[in-house]
């Protein structure tokens, strides 16, 4: 009675065996049989891969010595297609050197057996074999259960992130934010308060990839109804110190033993007079450069990050943009970006950016991401990178 037949966690196997000799096709599809597997032939190298690209196979025992197109080649061949190559192949051979060992391991070949061969090595070297194809099959479809997986997070994601910014008269306002992974830890958020006022944030949780995108939903929500509750005429300045409290001592007593935090810029704008009162919770420090200056000035940070300690304080800052001011947000992975040489695209890009910037916030933002891309070229992105900009275009208001 077969393996399989009396083990049920054995899976039946479809082998085909490829020889020129019936004699040795009719030997091994008997040792196969014995093993509780199926079988196929094939005479030459040509009509193996015939049949394998006409019907799926879980192992192939590949004779050398063939007219037409012998085994090496088939190999080769089969190795050399992106359909075939994952399919396990054991070369059964009369050809006994080294040489022509090594070539069948080079040329991709799983394992190698000489005839006449050993019943028991023969059935050692298929069931490896077998085994080996199975943990990688159980591999790929675990894979592509994570990546499906992965693809709705990304969605989900997404739908943490305004589907459109608000755009109050005078205020061109503009974000990205691209993940280094499918998920990320970086957020762009943006409101417009009960009394007309507009509230936004750039923030970055520390790490990256699923913990960092659960984070981010977390803290972004927190501020978000924080600051949705305002009352009319709230002072900013409180309300973002309440906010940015609140937000900082949830996560840091409720989710204390996973050591998470963020790096929070957040703001609030009256329209009507230009005045910004903000918080930058240790954010990299946001550019804003005044019309007609030539250099730009930093808001910097004042404070821990938010969610390393319970009871933190941030205070309120508050500074004025005039018209053609603008302001520019974002996470450390942009000035961090490595080129492919390690170098980094650096503060002076971004600042050289911001004071060569002509038109919209959208055209800066576009340009400053064309610029990234060309430093980085071919390099894989080490951290996210979010982008907010500002503008305040001449309106009419108060002196």
């Amino acid at each position: 009675m077969s393996a399989a037949a009396t083990d049920p966690s054995v899976a039946t196997a479809h082998v085909l065996i490829v020889d020129d000799l019936e004699v040795n096709r009719d030997l091994l599809a008997r040792r196969v049989a014995r093993l509780g597997h199926s079988h196929a032939f094939a005479a030459s190298g040509r009509e193996a891969l015939v049949r394998l690209r006409e019907h799926n196979f879980d192992l192939v025992l590949l004779d050398i010595t063939m007219p037409e197109m012998d085994g090496y080649e088939a190999l080769a061949q089969m190795k050399a297609d992106a359909r075939l190559a994952h399919i396990p192949v054991v070369m059964v051979t009369a050809i006994d050197g080294v040489d022509s060992v090594v070539r069948c391991l080079e040329l991709g070949a799983e394992d190698y057996i000489t005839k006449p061969f050993n019943p028991v090595v023969l059935k050692a070297r298929i069931e490896s074999s077998l085994n080996k194809k199975r943990v990688a099959d159980l591999n790929a479809r675990l894979l592509s259960s994570l990546s499906r997986e992965m693809e709705i997070a990304q969605k989900i994601q997404l739908g943490f992130l305004p589907d459109a910014l608000p755009q109050l008269p005078g205020w061109p306002l503009a974000a990205t934010c691209v993940p280094a992974r499918q998920v990320g830890g970086d957020f762009f958020d943006a409101l417009v308060l009960g009394d007309g006022r507009l509230a936004f944030t750039v923030a970055d949780v520390c790490d990256k990839g699923v913990g960092a995108a659960l984070y981010m939903a977390l803290i972004r929500s927190l501020l978000r109804i924080s600051l949705q509750q305002a009352a009319p005429g709230q002072p900013a300045g409180a309300l973002l110190a309440q906010a940015v409290a609140f937000t900082n001592d949830y996560i840091a007593t409720v989710h204390a033993r996973d050591n998470m935090f963020a790096t929070v810029f957040t703001a609030i704008l009256c329209p009507r007079t230009g005045q910004l009162d903000y918080i930058n919770a240790g954010h990299d420090a946001p550019l804003l450069l005044r019309q007609g200056a030539t250099h730009a000035e930093t808001l910097s940070p004042e404070g821990l990050a938010v969610g390393m300690m319970e009871g933190q304080m941030h205070q309120a800052r508050r500074t004025q943009m005039q018209p053609g001011d603008s302001l520019l947000a974002f996470t450390d992975g942009l000035p961090e970006a490595l080129s492919p040489q390690d170098q980094p695209f650096g503060e002076e890009r971004v600042s050289a950016a911001l004071m060569a910037a002509r038109g919209s916030p959208q055209t800066l933002l576009a340009d400053l991401n064309a610029q990234l891309a060309r430093h980085m070229a071919e390099r894989t992105p080490h951290d996210d990178v979010t982008l907010l900009c500002l503008s305040a275009a001449p309106w009419t208001g108060p002196a």
